[in-house]
């Protein structure tokens, strides 16, 4: 095979051929075009929020030495993966991850929960709830666990 590329649509190597796809001296015209990022690849752009897997030692450390505070679930969706806590002295709602949530269920709106918090890079200027339990079920709701149970409070 010369390294010149020939007209005729038979100059591709078979499949099983050795030679590597950078070998190869296509014309500009028919060079492959590059593919998009997939998450199937492992190209996943890391998300700025730092999850239980992803938080360095050292934040970790901070946050559970932490008080710990009251506050109310405003809102969770567990397909999303993440919620809002409001805080029992008023502040402004604070995020929460998926991961951070400890115990049996998934929390609803009007959950009673304590946490502590840590902040989030990489400015650090805004806060998320860690090490959130949940204290006391919504009454008159349907909770959900883990596993997919659901139980009515």
């Amino acid at each position: 095979m010369s390294s010149e590329p020939s007209s005729s649509s038979s100059s591709q190597p078979c499949p099983g051929s050795a030679a590597p796809p950078s070998s190869l001296h296509l014309p500009e015209s028919r060079r492959p075009r590059e593919r998009s990022p997939s998450p199937l690849r492992g190209y996943l752009i890391p998300s700025p929020l730092p999850t239980r897997r992803t938080r360095t030692f050292s934040a970790t450390v901070r946050a559970s030495e932490g008080p710990i505070y009251k506050g109310v679930c405003k809102c969770f969706c567990r397909s999303k993966g993440h919620g809002f806590i409001t805080p029992a002295d008023g502040g402004p709602d604070i995020f929460v991850h998926i991961s951070d949530i400890e115990g049996e269920y998934v929390p609803v709106a009007g959950d009673e929960v304590t946490y502590k918090m840590c902040t989030i890079p990489p400015k650090n200027e805004k806060l998320q709830a860690v090490e959130v339990v949940i204290t006391h079920l919504a009454p008159g709701t349907k909770h959900e666990t883990w596993s997919g149970h659901v139980i009515s409070s």
